[in-house]
């Protein structure tokens, strides 16, 4: 097994210890930020560092493989909606952006499975598709270290930095959730094809 496949099972492992360690009996702050949720950022930090590390150590050796393109975005599709799912448990996004992304992602799984049964080529993934991982990344990594909710600047009563913190939280999730739609709908016009019989 190469060193690509090597970080993306481990990026798979992140995943539990993701879940896991805000039921710990951690306990304290810092910066008034509990400390599970600062580890929990940083494992999801690294996991997120191992998804680009892993393709771009698979491009340059050479070594891609059927297993690293079956379980690379996989295993950041399982990343984000753990992350997600932790981040409403704890009231810190509504529940319908995970439904979201996890719609699009059925859709667009179903749009390659059509795609390989008729021949056809994969669907390349385009700017909002782009868009859409990076803002995931960088809202999420926030979110865990906001104390405050989902647009909860608007409500007021928040001061200095946990104000900027908020809004860039909030409104970066957001952003991430409009291109999560829009490469949605990019993925069907690229794939219409499949769809005129």
């Amino acid at each position: 097994m190469n060193l690509a496949n090597k970080l993306t099972i481990f990026r798979m492992i992140l995943v539990p210890l993701l879940v896991i360690v805000p039921f710990l009996p951690i306990e304290g702050t810092l910066f008034k930020v509990p400390i599970s949720f600062i580890i929990m950022d940083i494992i999801f930090i690294v996991a997120s560092i191992t998804d680009k590390l892993d393709g771009y150590i698979a491009r340059s050796r050479n070594e891609v493989t059927t297993f690293g393109k079956f379980l690379d975005p996989l295993a950041d599709k399982i990343l984000v909606l753990a992350a997600m799912v932790m981040l409403v448990q704890f009231g810190k996004i509504p529940a319908w952006i995970p439904i979201i992304v996890l719609a699009r992602e059925f859709l667009v799984s179903g749009l390659r499975l059509v795609a390989v049964e008729k021949g056809g080529k994969v669907i390349a993934a385009s700017m909002w598709g782009k868009l859409k991982t990076f803002t995931q990344m960088v809202a999420i990594s926030v979110l865990f270290i906001d104390i405050h909710s989902f647009f909860e600047f608007t409500k007021g009563g928040i001061d200095g930095i946990f104000l900027i913190i908020n809004i860039f939280a909030s409104v970066s999730i957001l952003i991430s959730v409009v291109a999560t739609i829009f490469s949605g709908i990019d993925y069907f016009r690229s794939g219409k094809e499949y769809f005129k019989e």
